[in-house]
């Protein structure tokens, strides 16, 4: 491609994200902030650039890339357990309302598929917030309807350990799939109107996760495994099943997970990270430190634009053109593609796909309209509701 031509479809790219901003399914920036500055905003203003501060998120960088409205992930990490994971989850809740409340020039709480569109009107960011792990439930169907009442909008049933009720992708199977609570909850969203996001689990927990829903379910961050085969990736049966089912499979960044020959180089770099003495996602300072030298002595298999494009052809393929989204996890990882260093880059990738022939209705689809659309079912599943707030148990269910 000549450089007039990349030249070209990038300004027609940024053409596109005005008027059909990206929905970002997941971004990790509430945690990066508990690590970094224990929530004082004072010290990360994301009204200015905090490259320097090794963050991939601020304000700046977000217009830049074309951001329309963002899934802030109230995440916290699995090895947090029962109250603590619940109180963790209320605080990361906690600094969302003060980002919106600070910026309310640029951001805007968002609810509802309408909210989403209001704050595309008024020229701000929607800001909506999914949590990451069934784990910050404590295994309450009351405190899920809690998040649900404070603005969480998806769940992801598992991280990256098992949990009572779900099995994760990246342990090992013990319920194979959802126990009978398990599917409880999923029901229980459904009734309230939050996505079942089903990145981070196993593929059986998806495929039962299909099975019980009667809303479309989200991906907020997972890629094809079919391209790279890797647990946190979605089968292509699994891509298939989402046109009946409605739902949003939304392709992240991550090299790990998009670019096969990094898998190896990055399992190498995790045990390098505990090694010394480190949880294997700090992405502190000290923590990058640590991968900064790792990867001066062994050089990253580097993935770019093009890597994720080739899961989104694929996406495409297999689950259809209604069917797929975008989810960076941006401040969720260590490392990003080349040309996806951050929230500025996601121009990069609609050039990249405009090269391939992506149409301008189908990237429409992609960066705006698909991830209104399956928040917009949930709602109309929910109001059609007949059953009243689930009070089953998980001894009740499981024993």
């Amino acid at each position: 491609m000549s450089a007039t031509t990349a030249a070209g479809h990038l300004a027609r790219a940024h053409e596109l994200l005005a008027a059909h901003p990206v929905v970002d399914g997941h971004n990790d920036l509430p945690w990066a902030l508990r690590e970094q500055v224990r929530y004082d905003l004072d010290r990360r203003d994301i009204a200015t650039d905090q490259s320097a501060t090794g963050l991939h998120t601020d304000l700046p960088r977000l217009r830049a890339g074309g951001v329309g409205a963002q899934f802030w992930s109230v995440y916290v990490r699995t090895g947090m357990a029962g109250d603590e994971a619940v109180s963790a989850t209320l605080e990361q809740i906690d600094v969302v309302r003060q980002l919106v409340n600070r910026y309310p020039s640029q951001l805007r709480l968002a609810l509802t598929a309408d909210d989403m569109e209001a704050a595309r009107a008024e020229g701000r960011i929607a800001s909506l917030m999914g949590a990451e792990g069934g784990h910050s439930i404590n295994c309450s169907l009351a405190t899920l309807r809690a998040l649900h009442h404070l603005g969480v909008r998806y769940m992801t049933l598992t991280h990256n350990d098992n949990i009572p009720w779900a099995d994760s992708a990246t342990d090992e199977p013990v319920a194979n799939g959802l126990t009978r609570f398990g599917e409880e909850v999923v029901r229980e969203m459904n009734r309230l109107g939050m996505l079942v996001d089903l990145s981070h689990v196993s593929a059986d927990t998806m495929r039962d996760a299909l099975r019980v829903t009667e809303a479309p379910v989200i991906f907020s961050h997972s890629s094809a495994r079919a391209v790279c085969d890797h647990p946190r990736n979605i089968p292509d049966d699994v891509l298939g099943a989402l046109a009946a089912n409605g739902g949003v499979a939304m392709a992240t960044f991550v090299p790990k997970f998009v670019l096969p020959a990094a898998v190896e180089w990055t399992r190498q770099a995790d045990e390098n990270m505990r090694a010394n003495g480190l949880h294997h996602l700090d992405t502190t300072p000290a923590g990058m430190a640590v991968h900064r030298a790792f990867e001066a002595a062994h050089p990253r298999p580097l993935a770019t634009a093009a890597t994720v494009a080739d899961h989104l052809d694929h996406m495409r393929e297999v689950a259809g053109i209604d069917h797929i989204g975008i989810g960076g996890d941006f401040d969720g990882t260590a490392f990003t593609p080349e040309d996806l260093a951050d929230v500025a880059g996601y121009p990069n990738l609609i050039a990249e796909l405009l090269h391939r022939g992506w149409s301008d209705a189908d990237l429409a689809k992609l960066t705006w309209q698909n991830a209104v659309r399956v928040l917009r079912a949930a709602e109309d599943v929910a109001r059609s509701a007949t059953r009243g707030p689930s009070i089953a148990t998980i001894d009740q269910l499981d024993g």
